[in-house]
């Protein structure tokens, strides 16, 4: 069943699966070990709220996989998600608005950091590097430091609000992850992508629009940053300056730990999102265990020690 529905054929197929049931069996050892210290890790609303926290970052860490199946990095998302927050809410009172306009300033400084790499042949690092920066002054140019607009009721209940007990966000989510999935392992787009990632050569040479391909990688991923933060500031309550903050990191760790491959051509949607429930599930247990908020900077560092190790590993393999 799990072969199925990863796609792919032989070892490909079969290592995502391994690397899949590895993920899946981590989770369920470290919710087994925190649940005998600490029974009420496991109860209902805990683990809808973990889901829910690990929503944001799950839209991220899907747009960062695909930019690392490209071959690049998006240091950008989290003054994205920021960015995008800020200035709909602030602008715009009509909530179907202010949505669009943040899905279109995410699309806008996507294609602009996959322009940079693409057509400018800047690094993406160096490229996303900048965005971020240049969104960073932008967002406090206007904010002037403090972020002001209501928050619509209808982003808390998007973010928090739940259809026949399951959480919206979580539907929207399972939604982009299918569509996302359907797209690398299915679609002709996706398999380009997996190709210019595995080859850029090979794939220039077979006539493939490659610099639309990496655009639309980066596209797809402001994208779904500009939905991460609309849906982290209504669960939060508030608009902030630094929301996201952290998510650039985190997104890249989870989507190597998850089975993307710095390389590029590599990749797996639920890999990916399965290493960020790993990552905001540890998180949430630094809480329930009552440790100093600290340690989640010690976890975060230790996650991306273990990045750095499944990368290595893979490029030996």
């Amino acid at each position: 069943m799990i072969a199925r529905l990863l796609g792919g054929t032989g070892t490909v197929r079969g290592r995502k699966t391994r690397e899949i049931l590895l993920l899946l069996g981590f989770l369920i050892v470290i919710w087994a070990v925190t649940t005998v210290l600490s029974p009420r890790f496991l109860s209902v609303k805990n683990i809808t709220d973990i889901l829910i926290q690990a929503a944001p970052l799950g839209f991220v860490v899907i747009g960062q996989m695909i930019v690392i199946v490209v071959r690049g990095l998006d240091l950008s998302v989290a003054s994205i998600m920021a960015t995008a927050a800020v200035l709909s809410i602030g602008v715009f009172d009509n909530t179907a608005t202010a949505f669009f306009a943040a899905l279109l300033l995410g699309a806008l400084v996507g294609g602009v950091n996959g322009y940079l790499v693409s057509y400018r042949r800047v690094t993406p690092f160096l490229a996303t590097l900048a965005t971020m920066i240049v969104l960073q002054g932008i967002r406090f140019a206007y904010t002037k430091g403090a972020p002001s607009g209501s928050l619509p009721d209808t982003f808390r209940y998007l973010a928090t609000g739940d259809v026949g007990g399951v959480p919206v966000v979580l539907i929207v989510l399972i939604g982009v992850a299918l569509v996302a999935h359907w797209m690398l392992e299915r679609s002709v787009p996706g398999r380009q992508l997996l190709l210019y990632g595995d080859n850029p050569e090979t794939a220039y040479m077979a006539g493939l629009p490659v610099r639309r391909i990496v655009i639309s990688a980066y596209v797809i991923s402001g994208v779904l940053a500009a939905i991460a933060g609309l849906f982290l500031v209504g669960y939060v309550g508030i608009v902030d300056n630094w929301t996201g903050q952290g998510y650039e990191l985190d997104s890249i760790a989870a989507a190597v730990i998850g089975g993307a491959s710095l390389r590029g051509g590599k990749g797996s949607v639920i890999g990916a999102l399965l290493a960020a429930l790993i990552l905001v599930s540890l998180f949430n247990i630094v809480v329930i265990l009552g440790l100093s908020i600290e340690f989640q900077m010690v976890v975060k560092g230790a996650l991306i020690l273990l990045a750095a190790a499944v990368y290595i590993r893979r490029t030996r393999d």
